[in-house]
């Protein structure tokens, strides 16, 4: 009997999604599967990738990874959330808060309830009933806390790292599961006959490197999916305009706060995340509506610390190729599409590419179906955050060009359904393939001002006294059990973390 197992995977590219991909393969395939990672030192990575989201926390359990020595490792912080400022209009902020928000009574989940109270006078804001939020904003963390009646949950939180170091701390951890790494340039990639599957790579050395399965992550360049494959790129830039970045490290100004923020400006919004031995800054905008030297100059004039490094340029367009795995190449973090940072989704599309490809994990027939398959499941969970991250530009109020611009362009019909089902009656339904629960649907639409004109039937059951009393008990609640978290500094210096 053949057998027609894969035996050698490549990674093409380091990085993150290159150790991110090595190391999660080495750890699902152990020994059946050599594994190899070619990258260059000469060539940099893009590295302004550094806030993430809560599903990282699988992925680290799954390799084994202790949290206190990976944040040391990465000079990391904790994220709760990100706090946006001046989207709606100027002078307007909210965060989108990860964690749920209140606590559903009933069959109808809990925002109707906060709208029939807005509606009846309660005045709060929805983040009035986010632990999260309220945590963030005082700077207080820890991985679980001790509820008002003495049962302890566990808080909803994600990281804010150096990606360049946890790319090292991958490698290390990789390496040490038989991972080997050749260092050297890329000259050419050939291709099998007769049916283009790409057999190996030559290196600058000379040197060939041969195997049954390509990763390929390295970058916008899409050595392999794109200059050896020919795949195509759908170029979403007519939904997410923005098509530049200029990103610059500056030292802290205070202690790190447990959240990102992005923060609008004319053209574009400028990122904030901080570190533990820096804070992380960039400026995103449309260079249709803002000369680079200007937005320069506006993230420049805008920094909270002192540079460390000379600003730099990053070109990009939002999209995706139109086949994620081709052949026997499948393309992960920028060499698979890009989509600007504003929702912390690019290390998340790295690691549920590498799930969804243990899922269907091929041998070296690469069955066609299962290549499709991956491909529509991918497609949907890009298409999905694309809408989430469009819904940020289509619904404000700025008087801008570039804003008024955003307001009035068409957008997917799946999101117009989606805002107009939430218009009417407060309503969000989580799709399958959606990466965002409804309640961060929920905090951007009330954050951009998508106010619904009614609620659930049932949040009308309860009498004016008992709904406000509900209202205020949560709230006293959320503020009570914030308050009893420890400081966040205090937190990372009491995990070894710190110094």
């Amino acid at each position: 009997m053949t057998d027609n197992r894969i035996r050698s995977v490549v990674v093409v590219g380091g990085g993150t999604a290159g150790w991110m991909s090595a190391a999660l393969l080495a750890r699902a395939l152990g020994d059946t599967v050599r594994i190899r990672l070619v990258e260059s030192e000469a060539i940099g990575t893009v590295g302004v990738g550094e806030a993430t989201i809560p599903q990282i926390l699988r992925f680290n359990a799954f390799l084994g990874l202790d949290e206190n020595a990976f944040l040391a490792a990465t000079q990391g912080t904790i994220k709760l959330g990100i706090e946006f400022v001046d989207w709606r209009a100027p002078g307007q902020a909210y965060i989108h808060a990860f964690g749920e928000i209140g606590r559903s009574l009933g069959a109808a989940p809990f925002h109707h309830y906060w709208l029939e109270g807005r509606r009846k006078g309660a005045p709060h804001a929805l983040w009035d009933y986010s632990l999260n939020a309220q945590a963030a904003f005082a700077g207080r963390f820890d991985r679980a806390v001790r509820k008002t009646g003495g049962a302890v949950e566990p808080l909803t939180y994600a990281f804010q790292f150096d990606a360049a170091l946890y790319a090292r701390h991958l490698r290390g951890y990789a390496e040490h599961l038989g991972v080997t790494r050749t260092e050297g340039k890329i000259l050419n990639t050939t291709l099998r006959e007769p049916d283009g599957f790409v057999a190996s790579v030559t290196l600058e050395s000379g040197e060939v490197v041969a195997g049954d399965f390509f990763i390929d992550c390295s970058g916008f360049r899409g050595l392999l999916i794109e200059q050896a494959l020919k795949t195509g790129y759908e170029d979403w830039s007519d939904l997410l305009p923005c098509d530049r970045a200029i990103a610059v490290p500056t030292a802290n100004v205070g202690p790190p706060r447990p959240y990102t923020q992005a923060i609008a400006r004319p053209a574009g919004w400028q990122w904030r995340i901080p570190l533990r031995h820096r804070t992380g800054n960039g400026h995103v905008f449309c260079s249709r509506f803002v000369g680079e030297d200007e937005a320069t100059a506006q993230l420049m004039a805008s920094l909270e610390g002192e540079p460390l490094a000379e600003p730099r340029t990053l070109k990009f367009v939002t999209g995706r190729r139109k086949r994620f795995w081709n052949r026997n190449v499948l393309a992960l973090g920028l060499a698979s599409g890009f989509m600007e940072p504003l929702e912390s989704t690019s290390i998340h599309l790295v690691q549920s590419g590498l799930s969804r490809l243990l899922n269907l994990f091929p041998d070296k027939g690469f069955a066609q179906r299962d290549i499709d398959e991956y491909n529509r499941q991918a497609g949907l969970e890009f298409e999905r955050i694309r809408d989430f991250l469009v819904l940020h530009y289509w619904a404000n109020q700025r008087d801008e060009p570039f804003w008024k611009t955003c307001r009035e362009r068409a957008v997917p019909a799946e999101l117009t359904r989606k805002v107009e089902l939430f218009r009417t009656h407060g309503r969000l339904f989580r799709e399958p393939d959606d990466l965002f629960l409804e309640a961060s649907w929920l905090q951007v639409l009330i954050g951009q001002g998508v106010t619904p004109s009614g609620c659930h039937p049932m949040a009308g059951q309860l009498t004016d006294d008992q709904l406000l009393s509900f209202l205020a008990d949560l709230r006293k609640i959320t503020a009570d059990d914030a308050a009893a978290l420890p400081d966040h500094d205090d937190f990372l210096r009491q995990q070894g973390v710190a110094r």
